[in-house]
């Protein structure tokens, strides 16, 4: 209203100090919004007061609009009245229990209606230059009408009484007018009603436009909640649906994969070994990609967790160097790491998914590149940003292979870490790692490259079906990398090839090795080095970056190296007495570039106790020309290198230590087959091609195996006392479930241990074991992370996911 907006009420017009408190009663309905001209209700109670009360509580028994009697409105000192709803946090039949509105009761609306201005402003608009006296009368009671605006002077003139409806049905409102001067033409006074008239019908259709207003909201709120309802339901669904089909397939592809294992054991000529190899390829390829789409839901639910272990990253990247070699030897691809000095020997992190980044890396250079070379390097950050010399090595073509490259710190533009306002994790145990993956392949054209992240999405629509692939694997690798606090980022020439950058932190491991590294990845960390310690070798290799490399990989080793580039730069090297030089390691491109040179540098080291001479070849084809390096006596040793190759073809070569091969990736039968001799391993699995696999593959190594199909039978041969080192549990079986046996077993080793600490039984019926704990490992297809706690809180020791192998089940 004019008056009021004149007039606005501050809340520096009143003392809240000086307000009384509201009684003690059962409910208040405090005022949590006003408008800024009536703020001063803002800490009123209105429930406190006996009319406000009955006008709130009849609003709510009703479930319609209340008005108030009429009341002196503050600082204006004119008549008022308060329009009141309820509002309710469900919808409510019109026969609704008095009850049921409390209870869904969640608030009420009200508003200040200041009737003299209402009515003055309109009544001016329609009046013109006649004068009218409006009388509103409150006529709920009709023996004593209360005069809301107007004067009760009487007049003998004509008079039109209107009936008024503002809402309330248990209020009656009229409206008398007449002019004050003489009675008004017909026309006019008939005008006039009319005019009235629309007031009150538009007094009306703004009560019912507020409450279908009101109403429309509580709907749309209430189907909201509808639709977030099914959303979660959906959500839940899908990960219901796909730790399902993955338990589904896994479980099948488990006997596939273990009886082509156990098949490959056998006797089998040429061709029937490549088609097993083949078949068992594939049947991983089918389990990679389950894998990857069971991250990708992971990722969108949000439960993908990393792990906090301690693992050898130098170990891990020869890992992955022997996943690729063969496909890299194949195309004729030169495949190499490197990883800094400064980087420590162990790290504390997820190995597993480290791995899994690398490897989609990796795998995807592999897959676009047809010449040239993939290098992965790895460096502290503080190193790259504090030498530049780490970042200009690979300029123009002074690259491992000598194809021109993408400059590898574009890939790295815009990450935090690098910028000013970015800062590294200042902890003292903290470790920055920068790796990047460069390759020389096709590159991605610029107009795809916004989506090289975009799950399911790859570079052209003929990409998968001539490399393979979802397009998904740089999507996981990047939520991975956001997980371990880096950043990721590429560039890519066309025709050129591409770089991938990624940061990571970890943390500091401790300097002993022997509580994580296995002997399987590992094993050379002892003998090898001692084996080699204190020798020294020559490295003949033009290129700076390829001879970086070689020298990475044999200083693993404990030995010295020297690096020059061509054979002039050799022969002293070699005939100087006081460094003797025990092998010479030539890269291939100087053996070919000149064959005569070669045997000229053959000759001259061959009198007296010659160096052994090894030349590094990319590819089975070692020469291109008739002199082949056999001739010479040489050693060939393929790359890519890798540490534990590398020692065992100079242990082949020198006659020196073990000349097996036991570091090279695989478990040779002869060393490992009595590892468990001795050992009574009970499986429980309730599919029978599960019973002959992981049997199979534990008696590969010597131990004894007995199989049981039931859970409840498996409780009766692991009640003590029994001689069972350890079982394996199958998790999803009729009649009682893995998780419920292992319980039982537990409660019954604790029963037991219990009377044995107290006396009341002798250890001696118990084959003098005071502590019964045999180690429980779960044997299941599913692979999602409850599954995992799940196994744990039932007291299991550890963790095999369906399709196993014989190296996973012997390393739990």
């Amino acid at each position: 209203m004019d008056t009021l907006e004149q007039n606005p009420v501050h809340k520096d017009d009143y003392h809240p100090d000086f307000l009384e408190p509201s009684p003690i009663q059962e409910e208040y309905a405090p005022v949590i919004f006003a408008q800024d001209s009536v703020s001063h209700v803002v800490s009123i109670d209105v429930l406190s007061g006996k009319e406000d009360r009955e006008n709130v509580l009849q609003a709510r028994k009703s479930g319609k609009g209340v008005l108030t009697a009429p009341f002196r409105l503050l600082k204006t000192n004119r008549l008022g009245v308060i329009l009141t709803f309820a509002v309710y946090k469900r919808d409510l039949p019109s026969n609704a229990a008095h009850n049921e509105r409390i209870q869904a009761t969640d608030g009420y609306l009200g508003g200040v209606f200041d009737i003299e201005s209402l009515v003055e402003k309109l009544l001016h608009q329609l009046a013109s230059k006649q004068t009218i006296l409006v009388n509103v009368l409150d006529t709920t009671n009709q023996s004593y009408p209360i005069s809301m605006y107007g004067s009760n002077a009487s007049n003998d003139g004509l008079e039109h009484v209107s009936h008024l409806n503002f809402g309330d049905p248990f209020r009656k409102h009229e409206m008398r007018c007449r002019f004050k001067q003489k009675p008004p033409w017909p026309w006019l006074a008939i005008t006039t009603s009319i005019g009235i008239l629309v007031i009150a019908l538009l007094v009306g259709h703004i009560f019912h436009a507020t409450v279908n207003r009101i109403a429309k909201v509580e709907d749309d709120c209430h189907k909201m909640m509808e639709l977030k309802k099914q959303a979660e339901a959906a959500d839940v669904a899908k990960s219901q649906f796909l730790a399902t089909v993955s338990h589904e397939i896994r479980t099948p592809m488990n006997g596939v994969l273990g009886m082509l294992d156990m098949l490959m054991d056998t006797d089998l000529d040429v061709t029937q070994l490549d088609y097993v190899r083949t078949a068992q390829a594939s049947g991983k390829a089918l389990v990679a990609l389950i894998n990857e789409v069971l991250d990708q839901a992971k990722i969108e639910s949000g439960k993908l967790e990393l792990e906090e272990v301690q693992f050898d990253l130098r170990a891990i990247l020869d890992d992955v160097l022997s996943l690729f070699s063969g496909k890299s030897q194949d195309k004729g691809v030169e495949l190499a790491v490197y990883i800094s000095d400064r980087v420590p020997d162990m790290l504390i992190g997820d190995p597993g998914r480290f791995r899994q980044i690398i490897t989609n890396l990796m795998g995807n250079s592999i897959k676009f590149t047809e010449k040239g070379h993939i290098l992965v390097t790895v460096h502290l950050v503080e190193e790259v940003i504090d030498s530049i010399e780490v970042e200009t090595e690979s300029s123009s073509k002074n690259t491992l292979s000598g194809f021109p490259v993408a400059d590898r710190r574009q890939s790295w533009k815009g990450f935090r870490t690098f910028s000013q306002e970015g800062s590294m994790h200042p902890f003292s145990d903290s470790i920055n790692l920068i790796v990047s993956v460069e390759d020389t392949g096709v590159g991605i054209p610029p107009e795809a490259q916004s989506r090289v992240f975009t799950p399911f999405m790859q570079v052209g629509p003929s990409i998968s079906r001539t490399h393979g692939g979802t397009g998904i694997g740089l999507s996981i690798s990047k939520c991975l990398v956001g997980l371990m606090k880096g950043e990721i980022g590429f560039v890519s020439i066309p025709k050129i090839g591409s770089t991938f950058t990624f940061t990571a932190v970890f943390t500091s491991g401790c300097s002993s090795s022997n509580e994580y590294k296995s002997q399987q990845i590992n094993c050379q960390s002892n003998t090898v080095s001692s084996e080699f310690h204190g020798m020294r070798a020559l490295v003949m290799d033009p290129r700076p970056v390829r001879a970086k490399v070689s020298k990475y990989h044999i200083q693993r080793l404990g030995i010295h190296v020297e690096v020059v580039s061509d054979w002039k730069q050799g022969l002293p090297s070699i005939s100087r007495a006081n460094n003797a030089i025990h092998m010479v390691l030539i890269e291939q491109e100087v053996w070919d570039r000149d064959l005569k040179s070669s045997g000229l540098f053959m000759e001259k080291i061959g009198p007296g106790s010659p160096p052994k001479v090894f030349l590094l070849s990319n590819s089975i084809n070692f020469s291109r020309g008739n002199t082949t390096p056999g001739a010479y006596g040489l050693t060939v040793i393929s790359k890519p290198l890798r540490a534990s190759m590398l020692a065992a073809s100079l242990q082949r070569a020198m006659g020196i230590g073990n000349k097996g091969n036991p570091c090279n990736g695989e478990l040779p039968s002869l060393s490992l087959r009595n590892l468990l001799l001795g050992r009574k391993i009970l499986i429980v699995d309730d599919n029978n091609v599960n019973l002959k696999v992981a049997a199979g593959a534990l008696k590969k190594y010597g131990a004894d195996v007995v199989s049981a199909t039931r859970g409840i039978k498996a409780i009766e041969l692991l009640t003590p006392p029994h001689h069972f080192d350890a079982c394996f549990m199958d998790i999803q079986m009729p009649e009682m479930d893995g998780f419920e046996a292992t319980r039982r077993i537990r409660d019954v080793e604790q029963n037991i241990n219990t009377h044995i600490k107290f006396g009341e039984i002798s250890v001696d019926d118990y084959n003098n074991v005071s502590n019964w704990h045999v180690p429980i490992l779960a044997m299941t297809a599913d692979v999602i992370q409850a599954t995992h706690e799940e196994c744990l809180r039932c007291g299991m020791d550890g963790y095999v996911s369906k399709p196993f192998e014989a190296e996973q089940l012997y390393r739990e």
